[in-house]
């Protein structure tokens, strides 16, 4: 099945770097292009595409601005925040709003892909520099409140979760939480990158989750990974 993409950023520049890398995936169409919030929802309306690459900083209407629109008027349409920010205050609100997924602009042609997969398929996705500062946060606020609330905080023993996971997929999940990507785990692992998706997709598999960042919230509430 083709997956429909509408791009919306201000910059043209980068809007074609976005387009040539998503024409590589055989699967993907481009329908449409635009500079600003306001101007995706009519291309929305028209197009009616399965996933929206919107910039968060454009005039008129923020892309934020623009997601909770396209979210109670095109629902089906799932949108992906591009942003320079990595700060969770940023995150959040966009998510609030229905973003599905949250990428920065640093992101690699793989990341952006496999982002757009995950997103179209019914999942969120999350660039990896912020779930890791999201899950940094969730340790701050964690270790500010009762230390019984989470498990392997606070010099709690970590358990692994050796009775559902293999010892390597073990491995994998702890680089997740660490917010490493596909790439930076198989390198650290001296595995291919083929491998590492075939990890992470028996993890999400064995956790009954529908993508990496559910995966690291289970596992952190569970004591099943370090929150370094």
């Amino acid at each position: 099945m083709t997956t429909r993409i509408i791009i919306i950023d201000d910059h043209q520049l980068f809007r074609e770097g976005v387009k040539r890398i998503l024409e590589f995936e055989k699967s993907f169409q481009v329908v449409a292009e635009g500079d600003d919030g306001s101007e995706a929802l009519g291309l929305i309306g028209e197009h009616r595409p399965d996933v929206v690459i919107m910039d968060i900083n454009m005039p008129n209407m923020n892309g934020v601005e623009a997601t909770a629109l396209v979210t109670e008027r095109y629902p089906k349409s799932k949108v992906i925040i591009l942003s320079i920010h990595d700060d969770e205050n940023y995150v959040m609100h966009a998510l609030k709003t229905g973003a599905r997924g949250y990428l920065l602009k640093e992101m690699d042609a793989d990341a952006l892909i496999e982002a757009v997969k995950v997103v179209a398929d019914g999942g969120s996705y999350l660039h990896p520099k912020v779930t890791h500062n999201l899950v940094n946060e969730y340790r701050r606020l964690t270790s500010s409140g009762d230390e019984n609330q989470s498990v392997g905080l606070n010099g709690i023993e970590i358990r692994r979760p050796l009775h559902l996971l293999t010892r390597r997929e073990c491995e994998v999940l702890q680089m997740l939480t660490d917010g490493k990507s596909n790439r930076g785990i198989g390198e650290a692992l001296f595995i291919s990158e083929k491998t590492v998706k075939n990890h992470v997709s028996n993890i999400l598999q064995k956790m009954n989750v529908n993508d990496r960042t559910q995966a690291v919230v289970v596992a952190i509430k569970n004591g099943w990974v370090e929150v370094r």
